[in-house]
Formats: C-alpha cells, structure tokens, sequence
C-alpha cells in the first residue's frame, strides 16, 4: 500500500467557477497520453478525442482493442496489444545485493543493476516513481546483427533467470533479430515500447529523456515517443557526425556518417541551460564610448508578402544612397526602429553601394549572456565515435568493445539539463559510458549527481577480445569500466585536497542483481491439480521466505515494495534487546527477529517510524498478542496526524 500525501500549493483566484470538465480532460492527459488521437467530424475538421477503447486497455480493461472501429491517426503493429498486457504485469522479482563487485556499497548513492530492463523497471517504480531528472538511452538500432531481447510475452522473469544461468531450463534464448525472421520491425516495437512507457513514469514533472538512434528506427522511435510523451513533447531531433572520415566500403558510396538523439520532456515546459555567448567578436575598434560591440546581419527572414513592413530602402544620411533589402528576405527590425537605430549611430554603412547595412550591437545591450543549444552537435565538443573507442582502449589497455559512445556527447547532455544533485537513468548501459559521464561532470562542476544503470549479463564471444581479457558479459565490461574511472578520477587527485569539496564526491556504485524473489509466490492451481500439489502449496503460504536468503536480500526487497530507494542510509539499532534495520534516518524500520514482544511494538511506537515490518512467523501463532500490537498501531494512528502515523505490516 502506498500512501500519498500531496502538498497544498497556493492559487491565484480565477473570475469563474472551475471548468471541470477540462481539468479532468488535462489530467487524463497527463496520465494516459497515448488515448488522446486525431479525428475528424461530421464537417470534416480534425479534432481532439479520447480513444476510450485504448483507454480501457491502459487500465487493464481489455477488449477488441484495434477491431471494429474507424479509422484513426495513430501507430498500430501486431503484438501492440500483448504489449499492454505486459506493461500492467506485475513482477515479482527482487534485486539482490552484490557487495564484493561494488565499490563504497555503504555509502554510495550510485546503482548498477545487472539484468532484464524490463523487469528491472517495473521493479524501480514503486521506490522511483517520478524522481529521475534525466535518461539517456543507446537501445539497439534494430541493424538485423545486435543483439535484441526475447519477444515472450508471458515469462519474462523465468526467460532472463534461464538466459542468465540463474535456473535450468529450455527457455526461449535472446538472440538477434534478423530481417528474415518476418516480424523485423515489430519485434523491436514490442521490445521498445513497455520499456519506454514504464520509462517515463520515473521521469519527474520536469524530466526529459534524449535516445540514440539512427536510419533503421528513427521514423517509427519518433511515432513511438509521441505516443508515450505526446507529441507536443518532443523538444528537439540532434544530429550527431559519429564518424570523422566518410567510410569507402559501402558499394553505393553512400557513407552513414551521422546519428540522431531525439528528446522528449515530461512535459514541454523543459529549459535546457543552453551555451555561452562567444564575446570574443565583441570588439571597439573605433574606441566607442559606449562599449565593445559587433558588426550583426540586419536582413530577415520574411518576403514582402509576408512581413511588406520589413520591406523598405535604407538611406545613408552621409551619401544618401538608398540600400534596397533582399526581396526574399527584408531587414529584421521596422522603418521606425532602424531610423532611431540611424539617429542613434547603430547602423553600420558600408563603404562601397553594393554593401549591406549592418547592425553596430553592444556588449552591455545584451539582455543574457546565454544563446540557445544547437540541435546540430558540435563534434569537436562531442567527440566521434573513435574518441569513444579510444577513451575504453586507453582505460583498459586493450579494444574490448565495439563503437562506444564517447563520454563526452552523453557529458554534454547531462550538463545541459541536470543540476547537481539529480539523478540520471540508462537502462541499456552497454559499456557504462554514462557513468563515466556523469562521474566526470561531477568532478568538473563539484556536483553529486547519481546514476542508476541497467545492462543485461549478454554473453561476450568467445572470440571477442573482451572474452579473451577475462570478461564473460557486457555487465562485466559496464562494472570494470565504472571501477577504473572511479580509481582514475581518485588518482589524479592524490595530493590535490579540495577543501571546499572533500569527502562530497560520490565515487562508489552498489551492483545489485535481479532475481527471483526471496518470498515464495502462491501459484494459482488448475483445478484438476493433485493433493500433493496443493499441499505443496499450502506448505508455502506456512513458510514463504527463502531459507537461504540473507537478511540484506530480504532488506533490499523490502525497500523495493514498500517505496524506499536502494540508496537511503541504513543503519542496524538494537531495540529492548530485538536487532532491527532502520532504513532513511529511521522512516523504515525492520524486524526479521524470529519472535517479537509487546514491549518491541511499544518501543517501536516510541520512534514513531513511517512504517515497521516485522515477520508474520514472529508471532508463532500467538493471536492475542498480534491483535494486541494491530490495536496499539490504531491507538497512536488515531491520535495523530496523517504524516505521523505508522503504517504496520507482516511479511
């Protein structure tokens, strides 16, 4: 159960009652922006409406979803359905704790979490919902030869744990997605979509996601994110120049030099921090009392048709010569306005007739010292996809992954919309060059951002030179790679004491690793089940934890269901003899004792967590005393308020 409980925010008083009809129609949107689509009336204009069939299906009320209806602007494929029903499936996996492949694992806010993204971020939304500010994403460009995840519908959990060696089994394999396999583009639609769609719910009210891609998936990921985001989201297509000389290999000379990023917002009121102005062409060569200043274009951008106010002649006063605009184009600014300009000796005439005016604008006239980001990426600032392949070389001394991006293009864009304290999210982590981003930033900036990364156990082959170095699978290389910039950033800081930031640095990551749960799940029987079957089962609703499960796995579960990020301080307190975990500065506190008292229940009410957790077997059946602690809880409950009440649960 969660329990939310919403700030009350001050509003200024409207001259009409509320419209609710549009207020419910602006949240709707805000929740369910796929159902909103394009559709024309009866006198043939197109209109705004709610699709309530694909409404019914976000909230898992399933029908005909895509039959039997008109037509409609919108992207459907086969398997969009199936999808849906993945979305709402609940998982019940945990993500164990890995200590020895972490670094700082006590005190480090930053998360790798090996295994399924899928299931992964259905498992993060609970603790992260809403609460990441930025996610950069590199999925696979569906090319026909990388690797794509399974298209299984129904055992997703059960397909990684066999995939990963977790259990045995004859599951379905990842492999590649093939352009003969005859489902080539849905198969990677089915595996973007839940993804994505579970993505955004993490993003906060202001968070923006930026996805790399190029040719083969561009125009379906663009229609994809305008479903998910809404279109009026979408604040910006990048273009990235990946590779520094055209490649002479292909037979039709045709050299795919470029990617894209495309970025999506929450909601659309996103601000990037955009770039400094270049002040170095701001000069005062003619020792103008008034500042530096540089010589700006005066034309337009508006043909006569359009703005006939922008199109008039220019007169010199000093010769008298009338400089006509470019018809396609007019002057930028009034009559009016460039005749003050004149007046005021801010128009630059040329010296020879067949110039051009130009504007004399001054340093101290500008209003910020702040131009806009260009959705053209700067590759001597971002790099190619070589810097990319030599930064890994260099920290590993050795070629051991194949067209990393480099860090400094994910750098720029964790600089450009993340302050210092937010979190950044990559669920297709591949080498872990977000970390290395983002851990650079931090060292540049001061800053304590913190990452939270998902990659897959994707097998390295055997041939691969990755393989050869000692390293089974990508999440390997990720983990590595994250280790050595952590020791590299530390190294070159050895006898360089920053007062003003020592011991602020976050440079640790705790691995975590999906797995099956620790709490043995109820299965559903078929009616014609055997006795032992179902005495199996009731067996299990006795004694449902996993004997060899440790209480930090069982914590870590814990802190994933009931809300608590994987990153709060945790400390272990000794109370009226009973040893409990308290999670967040005391918010959550935890019990695996195999027996409580009435005195821990009331020593307990004395902190006044958020909630306490306690076993169910720690009653061993004594009724009298489990009803005792639920109406203690109640007593204190009734006498507070909302914020200070103790929400009691068993496991």
């Amino acid at each position: 159960m969660n329990i939310l409980l919403a700030d009350m925010q001050h509003e200024k008083l409207t001259g009409t009652s509320l419209d609710i009809a549009a207020e419910n129609r602006a949240g709707l949107k805000q929740l369910f922006p796929s159902v909103f689509t394009e559709t024309r009336n009866d006198q043939g204009e197109l209109t705004e409406s709610i699709d309530f069939e694909k409404l019914k299906a976000e909230i898992g009320t399933f029908s005909d979803l895509f039959e039997s209806r008109r037509e409609r602007y919108g992207m459907e494929w086969p398997g969009k359905k199936e999808a849906l029903h993945l979305i709402q499936t609940l998982s019940s996996a945990t993500l164990k704790p890995c200590r020895q492949e972490s670094v700082n694992f006590d005190t480090t806010e930053n998360l790798f979490i090996e295994g399924d993204n899928l299931e992964v971020l259905k498992l993060l939304q609970t603790s992260y919902y809403g609460k990441v500010k930025m996610i950069y994403i590199d999925p696979p460009y569906n090319t026909g030869k990388e690797f794509i995840y399974p298209d299984n519908f129904s055992e997703s959990l059960e397909t990684y744990l066999e995939y990963a060696g977790l259990i045995d089994g004859d599951g379905k394999k990842f492999s590649t997605n093939t352009a003969n396999a005859g489902r080539f583009h849905t198969n990677w639609l089915n595996m973007m979509y839940p993804r994505l769609y579970l993505a955004r719910n993490l993003l906060r009210d202001d968070g923006v996601i930026f996805i790399s891609i190029d040719d083969n998936e561009v125009s379906n990921l663009r229609k994809l994110c305008d479903e998910i985001f809404g279109e009026e989201n979408q604040f910006g297509v990048f273009l990235w120049k990946r590779r520094q000389n055209p490649d002479s290999r292909n037979q039709s000379n045709i050299s795919p030099d470029h990617e894209y990023v495309i970025a999506y917002a929450k909601n659309s009121s996103v601000e990037l921090l955009g770039v400094d102005i270049d002040t170095a062409k701001y000069q005062n060569p003619d020792n103008d009392p008034r500042g530096a200043w540089a010589s700006i274009d005066l034309s337009g951008l508006a043909t006569k048709e359009q703005r006939p106010n922008l199109h008039y002649d220019i007169i010199d006063p000093n010769t008298a010569i009338a400089y006509p605009p470019n018809p396609n184009r007019g002057w930028s600014k009034s009559k009016a306005v460039v005749t003050q300009m004149i007046t005021e000796e801010r128009v630059l005439f040329p010296k020879s007739p067949e110039g051009r005016p130009r504007e004399k604008k001054f340093l101290n006239d500008l209003k910020s010292d702040i131009t806009g980001f260009s959705t053209w990426l700067d590759s001597k600032e971002v790099g190619f996809t070589t810097h990319g392949t030599r930064e890994l070389t260099k920290l590993f001394d050795n070629k051991i992954f194949d067209f990393p991006k480099p860090s400094s293009l994910i750098k720029l864009l964790v600089k450009q919309t993340t302050e210092t304290d937010d979190i950044i999210l990559d669920f297709f982590a591949g080498s872990a060059t977000t970390a290395h981003a983002v851990l650079d930033l931090n060292k540049q900036d001061k800053g304590n951002r913190k990452f939270i990364l998902v990659q897959l156990p994707e097998p390295c082959a055997p041939e691969s030179e990755a393989f050869k170095a000692g390293y089974k699978t990508i999440a390997d290389i990720s983990k590595e790679r994250i280790r050595r910039v952590i020791n590299k950033l530390n190294t070159e800081e050895e006898g360089k004491l920053d007062l003003d930031n020592a011991g602020k640095q976050d440079r640790g990551f705790k691995v975590l690793k999906l797995d099956k749960s620790n709490f043995r799940q109820w299965q559903n029987l078929e009616p014609s089940a055997s006795p032992k079957r179902i005495l199996e089962q009731l067996t299990l609703h006795i004694d449902h934890i996993d004997a060899k499960a440790t209480p930090e796995e069982l914590l870590y579960e814990i802190l994933l269901k009931a809300g608590f990020t994987l990153t709060g301080s945790i400390e272990t307190k000794t109370i009226t003899g009973k040893e409990l975990f308290s999670v967040s500065d005391g918010a959550l506190l935890l019990c695996l004792e195999e027996s409580v008292t009435k005195e821990l229940i009331d020593a307990v009410i004395e902190l006044n967590p958020q909630q306490f957790l306690c076993l169910d077997s720690a009653f061993h059946g004594n009724d009298q005393l489990k009803a005792n602690a639920v109406q203690t809880f109640n007593a204190h409950n009734m006498q507070k308020e909302k914020h200070n009440q103790i929400l009691f649960k068993t496991l």
